[in-house]
Protein backbone atom coordinates (compact mmCIF):
# COMPACT_ATOMS: atom_id res chain seq x y z
CA UNK A 1 0.00 0.00 0.00
CA UNK A 2 1.35 3.76 -1.11
CA UNK A 3 0.27 6.72 0.59
CA UNK A 4 -0.12 9.30 -1.65
CA UNK A 5 0.76 13.11 -0.73
CA UNK A 6 0.98 16.32 -2.86
CA UNK A 7 1.45 19.97 -1.93
CA UNK A 8 -0.24 21.14 -4.73
CA UNK A 9 -3.65 19.33 -2.71
CA UNK A 10 -4.93 20.40 0.35
CA UNK A 11 -2.78 18.54 3.30
CA UNK A 12 -5.14 15.71 5.23
CA UNK A 13 -7.13 17.90 8.11
CA UNK A 14 -6.92 14.55 10.40
CA UNK A 15 -5.63 10.74 10.37
CA UNK A 16 -6.16 10.19 6.81
CA UNK A 17 -4.28 10.00 3.72
CA UNK A 18 -4.97 12.39 0.75
CA UNK A 19 -5.01 9.13 -1.44
CA UNK A 20 -3.68 5.09 -0.73
CA UNK A 21 -2.41 3.03 -4.05
CA UNK A 22 -3.18 -0.44 -3.47
CA UNK A 23 -3.76 -3.32 -5.67
CA UNK A 24 -3.12 -1.25 -9.02
CA UNK A 25 -5.99 1.08 -7.84
CA UNK A 26 -6.22 4.80 -6.13
CA UNK A 27 -8.91 5.52 -3.48
CA UNK A 28 -8.93 9.19 -2.91
CA UNK A 29 -10.01 10.54 -0.06
CA UNK A 30 -12.60 12.84 0.17
CA UNK A 31 -11.94 16.46 -1.94
CA UNK A 32 -13.62 19.76 -1.08
CA UNK A 33 -12.59 23.26 -1.96
CA UNK A 34 -10.14 23.71 0.11
CA UNK A 35 -7.21 25.92 -1.93
CA UNK A 36 -4.03 24.31 -1.05
CA UNK A 37 -2.25 27.77 -1.66
CA UNK A 38 -4.07 29.17 1.15
CA UNK A 39 -5.31 26.30 3.12
CA UNK A 40 -9.14 27.89 2.95
CA UNK A 41 -12.22 28.06 1.24
CA UNK A 42 -12.10 30.94 -1.18
CA UNK A 43 -14.62 29.82 -3.67
CA UNK A 44 -18.47 31.04 -2.88
CA UNK A 45 -20.64 29.98 -5.88
CA UNK A 46 -21.11 25.87 -6.67
CA UNK A 47 -19.05 26.43 -10.45
CA UNK A 48 -16.20 27.73 -8.41
CA UNK A 49 -16.19 25.13 -5.83
CA UNK A 50 -16.63 22.30 -7.76
CA UNK A 51 -13.86 23.71 -9.90
CA UNK A 52 -11.55 23.88 -6.84
CA UNK A 53 -12.51 20.23 -6.17
CA UNK A 54 -11.30 19.11 -9.86
CA UNK A 55 -7.99 20.65 -9.03
CA UNK A 56 -7.31 19.14 -6.01
CA UNK A 57 -8.34 15.34 -7.32
CA UNK A 58 -6.59 15.95 -10.87
CA UNK A 59 -2.99 16.69 -8.48
CA UNK A 60 -4.17 13.33 -6.59
CA UNK A 61 -4.70 11.41 -9.30
CA UNK A 62 -1.62 12.21 -11.25
CA UNK A 63 0.72 11.81 -8.32
CA UNK A 64 -0.94 8.54 -7.21
CA UNK A 65 -0.03 7.80 -10.97
CA UNK A 66 -3.40 7.96 -12.78
CA UNK A 67 -5.23 10.67 -14.22
CA UNK A 68 -10.05 11.61 -14.53
CA UNK A 69 -9.65 9.19 -17.82
CA UNK A 70 -8.57 6.21 -15.48
CA UNK A 71 -11.33 6.61 -12.91
CA UNK A 72 -13.96 3.99 -12.54
CA UNK A 73 -16.13 5.50 -9.79
CA UNK A 74 -16.95 8.58 -7.95
CA UNK A 75 -19.01 9.44 -5.08
CA UNK A 76 -20.11 12.85 -5.15
CA UNK A 77 -21.93 14.72 -2.28
CA UNK A 78 -24.08 18.00 -2.87
CA UNK A 79 -25.07 19.95 0.08
CA UNK A 80 -27.98 21.12 -2.33
CA UNK A 81 -29.40 18.92 -4.80
CA UNK A 82 -30.31 21.89 -6.71
CA UNK A 83 -26.71 22.71 -7.81
CA UNK A 84 -26.92 19.34 -9.67
CA UNK A 85 -26.98 20.79 -13.13
CA UNK A 86 -24.34 22.99 -12.58
CA UNK A 87 -22.43 20.79 -10.60
CA UNK A 88 -22.76 17.99 -13.21
CA UNK A 89 -21.60 20.72 -16.59
CA UNK A 90 -18.55 21.02 -14.96
CA UNK A 91 -17.75 17.19 -13.75
CA UNK A 92 -18.62 15.85 -17.17
CA UNK A 93 -15.72 18.10 -18.25
CA UNK A 94 -13.40 16.14 -16.25
CA UNK A 95 -14.88 12.69 -15.92
CA UNK A 96 -15.15 12.03 -19.99
CA UNK A 97 -14.53 8.11 -19.40
CA UNK A 98 -17.77 8.26 -17.67
CA UNK A 99 -17.15 6.64 -15.00
CA UNK A 100 -19.65 4.83 -12.59
CA UNK A 101 -21.03 7.46 -9.94
CA UNK A 102 -22.86 8.00 -6.80
CA UNK A 103 -24.64 11.16 -6.17
CA UNK A 104 -26.32 12.26 -3.24
CA UNK A 105 -27.26 15.46 -1.06
CA UNK A 106 -25.95 15.45 2.29
CA UNK A 107 -27.29 17.87 5.13
CA UNK A 108 -23.81 19.70 5.86
CA UNK A 109 -20.22 18.95 4.11
CA UNK A 110 -16.68 20.25 5.72
CA UNK A 111 -16.24 23.78 6.29
CA UNK A 112 -19.58 24.15 4.77
CA UNK A 113 -18.96 23.44 1.17
CA UNK A 114 -21.03 22.93 -1.06
CA UNK A 115 -19.97 19.93 -2.79
CA UNK A 116 -17.46 16.86 -1.97
CA UNK A 117 -16.04 14.13 -4.44
CA UNK A 118 -14.31 11.24 -4.23
CA UNK A 119 -12.75 8.76 -6.46
CA UNK A 120 -11.76 5.27 -7.28
CA UNK A 121 -9.11 4.78 -10.51
CA UNK A 122 -6.62 2.98 -12.07
CA UNK A 123 -3.25 3.84 -11.32
CA UNK A 124 0.15 2.61 -12.86
CA UNK A 125 2.27 2.37 -9.85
Amino acid sequence: MIKIHTEKAPAAVGPYSQAVVSGGMVYTSGQIAIDPATNSVRAETIEDQTEQVMKNLGHILLTAGSSFEKAVKTTCYLADMNDFAAFNEIYGRYFTGLPARSCVAVKTLPKNVLVEVEVIAESSL
